[in-house]
């Protein structure tokens, strides 16, 4: 029997065919796109996934170093394990990161607008320190100076400050829930509407976070304790993103037990829905792009109660 019924009213994209052709995406074709130069993958072995990601950065600052340039990176917190590996690379080859210089893509804020301190455990800042640039012999560690972080004082120039250094060489990121990249979230498209022009010109600022990445990052980071996140951040905006002149996505959003992943929809929304303000991830498509995927998040998307 048909069951008819909207989507929630706090979800800005609501094209419910467009919903209902991508849900349809089997993973056997998930990896087929139009534009060539966006490049689908699925990843299954989930030790491979990071291990591809953090070969993928440590290559990056390897080839800047033997051209004599610098290696200008957007960075983002999450998935983490892949800065590990990528720090015992560094140490393991002797590869001086003295020419690397990184932009943090985003940082938690409060309800007036004022980011994270670095030294405050749930922020950014903390994680990156902890997971990558502590873990970098100190002789081969970036210089302190090359090492940014947005917050509320400089968000609103931080674009200016990437595109200071020459623009990113490549623009790491994953997909939230709601089809966000960084912090910039899918409500932010309501100001654009169909203006995709204006929408890719927008460059960093403080954002308030949509109902489905709080509760993404209560569930990843947070320990499923949503009162613990804050409620508001500083996020690059699709100029910094598309500015870059290479992007390389990583999609891990599995949880829970076998099958179970919040990210399958919102995966191919991304890749496979119309470009959109409402999706930002969306503008991914037309540019070129690593698009990876760990294997389950692929799998079909269908209803399932076992």
């Amino acid at each position: 029997m048909a069951f008819r019924y909207s989507m929630s009213k706090f979800i800005p994209f609501r094209d419910e065919e467009a919903c209902a052709r991508v849900r349809a995406i089997r993973r056997q074709d998930i990896t087929k796109h139009a534009n060539e130069e966006f490049r689908i993958e699925v990843i299954d072995d989930r030790v491979q996934f990071y291990s591809r990601f953090a070969i993928d950065i440590v290559e990056r600052i390897r080839t800047a170093a033997e051209a004599g340039s610098k290696c200008v990176l957007i960075l983002p917190v999450g998935p983490v394990p892949q800065y590990a590996i990528a720090a015992e690379m560094i140490n393991r080859s002797n590869l001086s990161c003295r020419h690397l210089v990184t932009f943090n893509m985003d940082e938690y804020a409060n309800e007036a607008g004022e980011t994270a301190p670095g030294d405050w455990e749930g922020s950014f800042a903390t994680s990156m320190r902890q997971s990558f640039f502590a873990r970098i012999r100190k002789d081969l560690r970036p210089l302190e100076k090359n090492i940014h972080f947005p917050t509320h004082t400089n968000i609103a120039s931080y674009y200016k400050r990437i595109e200071d250094e020459g623009g990113a060489d490549c623009c790491y990121g994953g997909i939230g829930w709601c089809g966000h990249v960084a912090f910039w979230e899918s409500h932010l498209g309501l100001e654009f509407g169909n203006d995709l022009k204006a929408y890719k010109a927008a460059h960093g600022r403080i954002v308030e976070l949509n109902p489905m990445t709080i509760m993404q990052n209560a569930l990843h980071s947070f320990s499923s304790d949503w009162s613990w996140v804050p409620p508001r951040a500083a996020s690059i905006g699709p100029r910094e993103i598309l500015g870059a002149r290479d992007r390389s996505f990583w999609l891990d959003g599995e949880c829970g037990g076998p099958g179970m992943s919040w990210q399958r929809f919102i995966a191919r929304l991304v890749a496979h829905g119309p470009v959109n303000t409402l999706v930002p991830g969306s503008i991914l498509q037309e540019t070129n792009c690593g698009y990876h995927i760990l294997g389950g998040v692929a799998d079909d998307v269908k209803i399932d109660f076992s």
